[in-house]
């Protein structure tokens, strides 16, 4: 269960101590978003459900690696997908950071070198 303010774009613990979750409900939505805009053109629309068709049939094979990826971008070219990723603020940065050091203080808590600061800093510089 996620402590965060805000659950989906959060970072938080699996419940056995040995994995974390990001979780950014933001990028599936806009993954969809995008996704399903260009079926108003039917020639989009077309090569769109080609392209997951096609991806369909290698996630269901015994296909290699790079297979998945051209199919994957094959995907994404036929939507006219953007970058997965999320603009966040000076505040959601302080949260997020905070909660990302909760779950790596728990998954390093048999490190040896747990003793160090999950996220090493560096010393203050000033100038004259």
């Amino acid at each position: 269960m996620s402590q965060s303010t805000n659950p989906q774009l959060s970072f938080e613990l699996r419940s056995d101590w040995l994995a974390g979750h990001l979780r950014a409900d933001q990028i599936r939505n806009d993954t969809l978003v995008q996704l399903v805009a260009k079926w108003a053109d039917p020639d989009a629309r077309d090569e769109a459900l080609d392209a997951l068709d096609n991806l369909a049939a290698i996630v269901q094979s015994t296909a290699r690696e790079g297979e998945l990826d051209a199919a994957i971008e094959a995907v994404e070219s036929a939507a006219s997908m953007e970058t997965a990723r999320i603009e966040i603020d000076g505040w959601t940065a302080r949260r997020l950071f905070a909660e990302l050091a909760t779950v790596a203080s728990k998954l390093n808590r048999f490190n040896p070198l747990s003793t160090r600061s999950a996220f090493p800093t560096q010393k203050d510089r000033r100038t004259a």
